[in-house]
């Protein structure tokens, strides 16, 4: 083997068909993750994901995750991502506890698992509060006192966006028919639009009925997903707030369904949803020279 080349032990799996690579970074955490993210992340070269989460130690809670996009970029958190690493932590009897609390960089989480036969069937996870303050979304508005729901107009065409904070930045467009052009023309305009200073992650919904939401996403750094669990969640908010549907409703995404509740309790939304492994394997990881600048303009 080349010495140049790390052998990396990793984890395929899926929520919704959001796939991601796990590294069980408990004893170890390997070097120039960015890079290893764009490595691993690629369909061709690589294994192949939506992006990298090492699972690692924490101070502040049972465990800690950071996770890279397919870009290598670092992003906050993700829903289906923190699904995943219940059903791993459980099953792989890194800890007993059905209710896991995660460190992420968008706060601590609450993972409730839901166990059936000694495995995890499915995940709950307290994604807390949402954030509708402009400034800490972070989205660019002339009103600082309530959610965006502006008519923007990026790139000579107007958009009607609600934007909502999940510990990471959602744009919400309601439409009535969620088409490729929309996906995959207006998502990476909007993506990078100068109304978000640290770009946003950009949910396309149909309003079903009151009960049931068509979603397709965009998502910041990886391009389209199957699902994306804290767009999930930024769309039931959204719909909530345009008055669109109940509190609680099912979000239907190309990769299956989550069940979304933005609770009145407490103002926390909760995201309960499956997550599956698909392999195990080593990845021979052979790091590129690759600059932080290079990493954040892809």
């Amino acid at each position: 083997m080349n010495p140049e080349t790390t052998r990396i032990d990793f984890t395929k799996m899926h929520g919704a068909g959001n796939d991601y690579v796990y590294i069980n970074g408990m004893e170890h955490v390997p070097e120039h993750l960015p890079e290893l993210a764009i490595a691993i992340s690629d369909r061709h070269f690589g294994v192949g994901s939506d992006g990298l989460v090492v699972i690692m130690p924490s101070a502040r809670a049972d465990f800690r995750m950071r996770m890279f996009n397919a870009d290598g970029s670092e992003a906050e958190m993700c829903g289906n991502a923190s699904r995943c690493i219940g059903k791993y932590v459980y099953d792989r009897k890194l800890t007993d506890k059905e209710s896991v609390t995660l460190e992420t960089l968008a706060g601590v989480k609450v993972l409730r698992l839901h166990i059936e036969n000694g495995e995890v069937a499915s995940v709950t996870v307290d994604m807390n509060a949402p954030i509708l303050t402009p400034s800490l979304i972070p989205a660019l508005s002339s009103n600082e006192n309530h959610k965006i729901s502006e008519t923007e107009s990026i790139n000579g065409k107007e958009y009607d966006i609600t934007a909502v904070g999940m510990g990471n930045p959602h744009a919400v467009v309601f439409c009535g028919n969620v088409t490729d052009a929309l996906v995959l023309g207006d998502g990476p305009v909007l993506e990078r639009a100068d109304i978000f200073p640290r770009k946003a992650n950009i949910e396309f919904a149909h309003v079903g009925d009151r009960r049931n939401i068509d979603m397709r996403v965009w998502e910041r750094g990886s391009g389209e997903t199957l699902a994306c669990g804290t767009g999930a969640c930024a769309t039931l908010v959204a719909a909530v707030l345009n008055g669109l549907t109940e509190r609680r409703a099912t979000i239907h995404l190309l990769g299956g369904d989550l069940d979304v509740e933005w609770s009145e309790a407490d103002n926390h939304v909760y995201l309960t949803g499956p997550a599956e492994f698909i392999a195990d394997g080593t990845f021979y990881f052979r790091k590129k020279t690759l600059s932080s600048e290079n990493i954040m303009q892809q």
